[in-house]
C-alpha cells in the first residue's frame, strides 16, 4: 500500500510538472506575441527618442556626447548617457535608424525581466504564485506597449525587476548568515543601470541599501548589512564616475546624474512658471495642454482646471499673464517669470494644505491610477468617453486592470504576503515623493512600479507561506501538487 502511494505521488508531481512547463512555454509565447503584436503598431516617436538617438550618434561618429543644431554639436549633460549609448549601439549593430531592432531588444529585456520577478516569486513564496506573477507580468499590456516604445522606461522597468530579484536572493542568503556574491553583482548591475538610464533610478540603489540595513539590523548582522550596503552602493556609482569627470570637464559643475529641469549649465530655468503650476496640476490632460506647450506654443486660460483660481480677480490675472506671455511670443521672459512666482505665492499663502499636500496627492494618485492611454491612442480626457464604443470599452478594461493590479498589490502588503516588504515598500515610497513634487503628471512615471505590484498581487492570494530560510529554492516550472 505504501509503495502505491509513494506510486501515485510521484506521478502527481511529474504530471504537476509537466503542465508547469506546459503553461509556462504558453505563457511566454502569449507575452511574446503581446510584444510582437505592439512592435507591429508602435506609436508615434516621442521627441525624447530623437535626443537620445542625436546624443549617442554624436558620441559614437564624433566623439562628442551633444545634440545637432544647425550641423553644429553643442555639448550637453541634460540626459544620461545610458540609453542614447543604447541606441547607437543598436544602430551600429543592426543599421542607422532601425528603430525596429530597438523594439525587438527592448522586448527580449522586458520578457527577461518577466522572468525574473516570477522568479523573486517562486524562490521566496511558492511555485504556483511564480506562475501567477508570471502571468500577470507576461500579459501586462502597460510594460508590454512600453517595450516598443523607444525611450527608457522598458530598460528602466528591467532594472527594477532584476534589482527585486537580486535583492530578495542578497536578503534570505543574509538571513541564512552567508552571503551571495553573485546576487550582489546583479544588484549593483541593476541600479548602475537604473541611475545610466534615468536620474530617478538611484531610488533603486536607495531602497536596495535601506533593505540590506534594516533587516541587517532586525537580525543582530548590522555590521555585516552595512559592509555589503556599502559595497552594493560604491560599485553602483563607479560608472557615473566617467559622466561626472566629463560633465566637470566641459561645462565646470558637479553632475552626477542629470539635471531636473533638463537644462544645460547657463540655460534659463523657469522656476516662477513651475512654482505656479505644482499648486494647481493634477492630471496628464494638463501636462498635454499646458506643461508641454509652454515655451513654443500658446496656452489658453479656458484650457486651466476651475482649481487654478482662487476667485475672479485671480482669473483675470492669470489670463491677462497667459496674454503677455503670448504676446512676447510664448516666451517666458525673466519678469513674467516673477509674475508667475508671485502668483504661485498668493496661492500657496491662501491654501497652503491645498497646494502643498492635497495637490501633489492627487498628482500621484492620478498618475498610479490613470487608464494609462498615452500609448494606446486614446483621448488624454478619457473620462468624457467622446470616442468610439471601441475606444470607451478599452479605456474602461485598461483603467480597471491597472486598479486592479494596484490594489491587489496593496492587498498583499496588507496581508502580510509579500516577502522583504522593506524593499518594495522602500521604492515605492520614495518613488511617490518624488513624483509628488513633479508638477507634470506623466503616468509613464510610474511604470517602474509595476513589477512590484505584480510581485505583491500575485502573493496576495498565495495560500502557501513564505519559504523559511535554508529551504532550497523551486526549480522554475515546479507547480506544487
Amino acid at each position: 500500500m505504501l509503495a502505491a502511494m509513494l506510486a501515485r505521488s510521484g506521478h502527481t508531481q511529474r504530471s504537476g510538472l509537466k503542465w508547469g512547463r506546459v503553461l509556462f512555454w504558453v505563457l511566454l509565447a502569449a507575452g511574446l506575441g503581446l510584444r510582437l503584436w505592439f512592435v507591429a503598431h508602435p506609436m508615434p516617436h516621442d521627441d525624447d527618442t530623437d535626443l537620445y538617438a542625436d546624443l549617442g550618434q554624436n558620441l559614437f561618429h564624433h566623439g562628442i556626447y551633444g545634440t545637432t543644431d544647425d550641423n553644429i554639436i553643442d555639448p550637453s549633460l541634460v540626459r544620461l548617457p545610458g540609453y542614447p549609448i543604447f541606441l547607437a549601439v543598436i544602430f551600429s549593430v543592426f543599421g542607422a535608424g532601425n528603430y525596429t531592432a530597438v523594439l525587438l531588444v527592448q522586448a527580449a529585456f522586458d520578457l527577461l525581466g518577466c522572468w525574473l520577478i516570477a522568479s523573486f516569486v517562486r524562490e521566496q513564496v511558492s511555485a504556483r504564485a511564480g506562475m501567477v506573477a508570471f502571468a500577470l507580468a507576461a500579459l501586462c499590456p502597460f510594460t508590454a506597449s512600453y517595450a516598443s516604445t523607444p525611450l527608457t522606461e522598458s530598460l528602466s522597468i528591467f532594472a527594477v525587476s532584476l534589482a527585486l530579484w537580486s535583492t530578495g536572493r542578497i536578503l534570505r542568503a543574509q538571513s541564512e548568515g552567508r552571503t551571495d556574491g553573485a546576487a550582489t553583482a546583479f544588484a549593483v548591475a541593476a541600479s548602475a543601470m537604473a541611475m545610466l538610464l534615468r536620474p530617478d533610478g538611484v531610488l533603486v540603489l536607495a531602497a536596495v541599501v535601506f533593505a540590506i540595513c534594516w533587516y541587517s539590523l532586525r537580525q543582530g548582522a548590522l555590521r555585516t548589512g552595512i559592509r555589503t550596503a556599502l559595497t552594493c552602493a560604491l560599485l553602483a556609482i563607479i560608472p557615473l564616475v566617467p559622466w561626472t569627470i566629463r560633465n566637470w570637464h566641459t561645462f565646470r559643475v558637479v553632475q552626477l546624474l542629470a539635471p531636473r529641469r533638463v537644462n544645460n549649465p547657463g540655460e534659463p530655468v523657469w522656476y516662477g512658471f513651475y512654482r505656479w503650476m505644482s499648486t494647481w496640476s493634477v492630471e496628464y490632460v494638463s501636462t498635454e495642454n499646458v506643461y508641454w506647450q509652454v515655451g513654443t506654443q500658446p496656452i489658453d486660460v479656458r484650457d486651466l482646471p476651475s482649481r487654478a483660481f482662487d476667485s475672479s480677480a485671480q482669473y483675470a490675472a492669470t489670463a491677462r499673464l497667459l496674454a503677455d506671455y503670448h504676446a512676447a511670443g510664448n516666451i517666458i521672459t525673466p519678469a513674467l517669470d516673477a509674475r508667475f512666482s508671485a502668483l504661485a505665492a498668493e496661492r500657496i499663502r491662501a491654501h497652503p494644505l491645498l497646494c502643498r499636500v492635497w495637490v501633489p496627492l492627487l498628482r500621484v494618485t492620478d498618475m498610479l491610477l490613470r487608464p494609462r492611454t498615452e500609448t494606446l491612442g486614446q483621448d488624454a480626457q478619457w473620462w468624457s468617453f467622446a470616442g468610439t464604443a471601441g475606444d470607451r470599452i478599452e479605456t474602461v478594461l485598461l483603467g480597471s486592470l491597472n486598479v486592479a493590479i494596484v490594489v491587489a498589490g496593496l492587498i498583499g502588503l496588507v496581508r502580510k504576503r509579500v516577502p522583504w516588504p522593506a524593499f518594495i515598500l522602500a521604492y515605492i515610497l520614495l518613488r511617490c515623493a518624488t513624483l509628488s513634487m513633479m508638477e507634470n503628471s506623466e503616468p509613464r512615471y510610474t511604470l517602474e512600479l509595476l513589477p512590484l505590484w505584480i510581485a505583491c498581487a500575485a502573493c496576495a492570494f498565495s495560500k502557501a507561506a513564505l519559504r523559511k530560510a535554508r529551504r532550497a529554492p523551486a526549480t522554475p516550472l515546479e507547480i506544487p501538487a
